[in-house]
């Protein structure tokens, strides 16, 4: 997609003005490495000067810290802020609410102060200036359910910026009983995604898609790549028909 990294702007004189941090799942899972293009699409239409860290961009840290491991988060999150540091990065955009809430609440008191925003707040202030249309009929009069992240909603509360995206479709939005700061979790926080579950009658994944299916939704949308991928599993195994799609796919398949 013709990306550049900062080293290469930087080589040009050039210092764009946004980071978009891929992270880990948008780089090399394929499912999620379709919203890291749908979003550099979006940045492109918008003519917003952005670059990658490409090869230097490492994992933030948020699993190992999540599962214990204190040390390696520490040694990751010192080498990225060196290298955000060194390029004079001050701003910041991620599809990964797992990598948005290290960078934006844990990285300062290690020494990286950066603004940091989700893709769900920057597609709502690109849609309210008119900087990306979408036509609002390809999803007209379909029910969609949208899930809370837990590190976008309880931990950042962040609830409304991606309804707000949602409501430009011109659908109809049904909530799950359990959302906005009851939300349920898709069982991959807190480092689970990288374990199995414990021990339970039920896996939670499973749980959720059935009260997104409770709903009568026939999308249903997320924000997290962890999200979408639990998600995604868990409604496979119960109703195929209900597919789980990024907020930005959708802002995507319906744009003018």
């Amino acid at each position: 997609m013709k990306v550049k990294t900062f080293a290469e702007l930087q080589s040009e004189g050039v210092t764009p003005e946004l980071l978009f941090w891929v992270g880990c799942a948008g780089s090399f899972d394929s499912r999620s490495q379709k919203i890291s293009k749908k979003l550099v699409e979006i940045l492109d239409e918008a003519a917003i000067p952005f670059a990658i860290l490409g090869n230097e961009e490492m994992c933030t840290g948020d699993p190992a810290r999540r599962a214990g491991n204190e040390f390696v988060f520490q040694m990751l999150a010192l080498q990225n802020i060196q290298t955000l540091n060194g390029y004079g990065v001050q701003k910041i955009v991620t599809t990964c609410p797992h990598c948005f809430n290290t960078l934006k609440n844990e990285y300062p008191e290690l020494g990286g102060h950066y603004e940091v925003i989700h893709h769900s707040q920057l597609l709502k202030k690109l849609l309210e200036e008119g900087r990306i249309k979408v036509r609002g009929d390809v999803f007209k009069g379909k029910k969609i359910t949208y899930h809370d992240s837990c590190y976008l909603g309880r931990a950042n509360n962040i609830y409304e910026a991606p309804r707000d995206v949602l409501e430009h479709l011109d659908n109809e939005i049904v909530e799950m009983q359990r959302s906005r700061n009851c939300g349920l979790c898709c069982g991959a926080g807190g480092a689970q995604m990288f374990k199995e579950d414990e021990p339970g009658d039920k896996r939670i994944n499973a749980e959720r898609a059935d009260e997104a299916l409770g709903t009568g939704a026939e999308i249903v949308a997320v924000n997290c790549p962890f999200c979408l991928t639990m998600l995604g599993d868990g409604l496979k195994e119960k109703d195929e028909k209900v597919m789980v799609f990024d907020i930005s796919e959708l802002i995507l398949q319906d744009k003018t």
